[in-house]
């Protein structure tokens, strides 16, 4: 999104404040969006009118990490229709649990992560749930799911069981287990374990 700047500002673009920012963020920095401005040399108001607020820009930020991840999960599940399905769910899921800038944010203020992540704070949550759906919806059209599954509340209720597999420990104090979301996907899609 390009857009007009303002007198004296430099060329700097939407998609290098994000770099920078996804950067600071990758590296533990803490997004603050005046000293932001300041290091890509745009003001406050271009920034804002490009990012929205923090929440949107971080939103951003992980949203790239995850579409990186789940395609890169495509490619390299093994197997077909449902164990193909639970291999990509698997997949996704190991490299969330061990990715530390995504752990970091999570203990700095699991509060506000948890906003970020799973709510309509930002476009993330909707995003996610949108690439599980293309990813049923192909399922199905392949005739390995059944052709009248509703394959948007099913996206919606699998990332929900996977938030709750994920941050169990922040939101109740126990262990989370990506296992056990393996499980309530095969479970869902096939109504057998």
């Amino acid at each position: 999104m390009a857009l007009a700047e303002e007198p004296g500002e430099s060329k700097t673009t939407p998609l290098d404040v994000f770099k920078v920012a996804r950067d600071w963020w990758l590296n533990g920095r803490r997004l603050n969006l005046v000293a932001l401005a300041d290091e890509v040399g745009v003001s406050r108001a271009t920034l804002f009118r490009w990012v929205g607020n923090k929440e949107l820009l971080l939103g951003e930020i992980l949203w790239s990490m995850y579409a990186e991840t789940f395609d890169y999960a495509l490619k390299t599940a093994e197997g077909t229709g449902i164990d193909y399905i639970v291999d990509v769910y698997r997949r996704v899921g190991q490299v969330a649990v061990n990715f530390e800038p995504l752990k970091r944010f999570l203990r700095q203020d699991p509060e506000y992560a948890l906003r970020v992540l799973t709510t309509d704070a930002t476009t993330h949550h909707d995003r996610i749930v949108a690439v599980w759906k293309k990813l049923f919806d192909e399922q199905v059209e392949l005739g390995h799911l059944p052709a009248d599954m509703d394959t948007g509340r099913l996206a919606a209720l699998i990332i929900r069981i996977n938030e709750g597999c994920a941050y169990s420990e922040m939101i109740c104090g126990r262990q989370g287990s990506l296992e056990e979301g393996c499980y309530g996907l095969r479970l869902l899609l096939t109504g057998r374990a």
